[in-house]
């Protein structure tokens, strides 16, 4: 388990849950506006933490936290990753997984074994799009509309978050994007916010006033839009 960060408790990375958050070394995709520039270019730059150490502080911590948001990087890319969610959930506590939806037989797998109770699945953009919002020169986009497929089956909790940026996302783009996870659960719009760990520093956010605009686009067809970080 390449595990390269662990934040003790936070009220942020999972919906009303008094959480730790486990960050994981490398990711498939490197998308230029990402804010983890370390965990996707430099995932070995530290050396693991120790998984049973993180077990062992978790279980002291059982009566105070309600759940464990797993991120990076890319969660499903650890060979591991199943028994280390099986080990957190019998200590009682909750599993979000937050991923880019490349992996979708993992996914399934993961919330059908039910290690894994909240998922916050990533979505770039557009499916025209996709491979250059995520830094790639190709990919498979099948992967990612079935796990966009199985999300929308409801077999687990889950949401679906865009990061917004003018350089990337047009109002059509909303509309397309509603009617392909028409009748999701949850979806968020994330500002676009510049940090010293962004990959590449180059992008720019819209105005509330615009993103309330994209907001009100997506609304007849998902249960739940949400606007975080303007």
């Amino acid at each position: 388990m390449n595990i390269q960060g662990f934040q003790k408790t936070t009220l942020l990375d999972y919906p009303k849950h008094v959480a730790a958050t486990i960050f994981m070394g490398g990711c498939n995709f490197q998308c230029p506006f990402c804010h983890n520039k370390d965990l996707v270019l430099f995932p070995q730059q530290n050396s693991p933490m120790d998984y049973e150490e993180i077990l062992s502080y978790l279980k002291k911590r059982k009566n105070i936290l309600d759940g464990v948001c797993i991120t990076g990087g890319e969660p499903s890319l650890q060979e591991h990753l199943l028994p280390f969610l099986a080990s957190i959930k019998e200590l009682g506590l909750s599993v979000k997984l937050d991923t880019n939806g490349y992996r979708p037989e993992i996914l399934k797998r993961l919330c059908r074994e039910r290690v894994v109770d909240y998922v916050a699945m990533d979505l770039k953009g557009i499916p025209e799009k996709y491979p250059e919002i995520c830094g790639l020169s190709k990919m498979d986009l099948s992967r990612i509309c079935a796990s966009v497929s199985f999300l929308l089956e409801g077999t687990v909790q889950y949401e679906f978050r865009t990061t917004v940026m003018r350089e990337f996302h047009r109002e059509e783009d909303f509309r397309l994007i509603g009617a392909w996870i028409l009748g999701a659960d949850s979806y968020y719009l994330q500002s676009y916010q510049l940090s010293p760990q962004v990959i590449s520093p180059v992008f720019s956010a819209y105005t509330l006033e615009e993103m309330t605009s994209f907001e009100k686009i997506l609304q007849p067809y998902v249960s739940h839009v949400e606007i975080r970080g303007s």
